[in-house]
């Protein structure tokens, strides 16, 4: 549905909020609901205590497989949608999932086959005011997003300047284009 072109990809290496280390302190800041977009970030956020509301995993991490540990941490107990949703790219499927798990009134996991890592932009679009999205920044920590109208609004040119129907990705994820 949309696809990142090579011109864009710069925009992605800053993080969206703050990075952490420490998931105490993380949670301790953090908003509710809370989306996890990562292995690693749902693996230590539910060690912490606390469960995503939303977690979207692909069972891999910088692209190999997460540990068995990890992985133990990380299969069960919760709603499943599976999803296909190919590298540098968010399917139509990626947008529906993260519309219907945002409206559920129990944990949900979105597992990928392909690629979560764009997961984050559409998340801060579609959350509530107040929830956070957390995702991995490669070898530092936890990025913590704090989804208000200026992160949405940032998040949404984003998706707006990547190549695709934004309207038709909008439409998919439930909000207003």
């Amino acid at each position: 549905m949309l696809t990142l072109p090579d011109s864009l990809r710069g925009a992605f290496k800053d993080p969206l909020g703050p990075v952490y280390t420490d998931t105490e302190r993380l949670l301790s800041e953090a908003g509710d609901p809370i989306v996890a977009v990562g292995d690693v970030v749902t693996y230590h956020l539910r060690v912490a205590g606390r469960d995503p509301d939303v977690a979207v995993i692909d069972g891999k991490t910088k692209r190999e497989a997460v540990g068995e540990e990890i992985a133990a941490v990380l299969d069960g107990g919760n709603r499943r949608i599976d999803v296909e949703n190919n590298p540098a790219t968010l399917s139509r499927a990626m947008f529906e999932a993260l519309a219907a798990a945002l409206a559920a009134d129990e944990p949900v996991v979105i597992h990928v086959t392909g690629e979560e890592d764009l997961a984050t932009v559409p998340a801060v679009v579609a959350a509530p005011d107040g929830a956070s999205v957390v995702y991995g920044q490669p070898d530092e920590g936890m990025v913590l997003v704090d989804v208000t109208a200026e992160s949405r609004a940032h998040a949404r040119d984003l998706l707006s300047r990547m190549d695709g129907d934004t309207a038709a990705a909008l439409s998919a994820l439930g909000v207003d284009a």
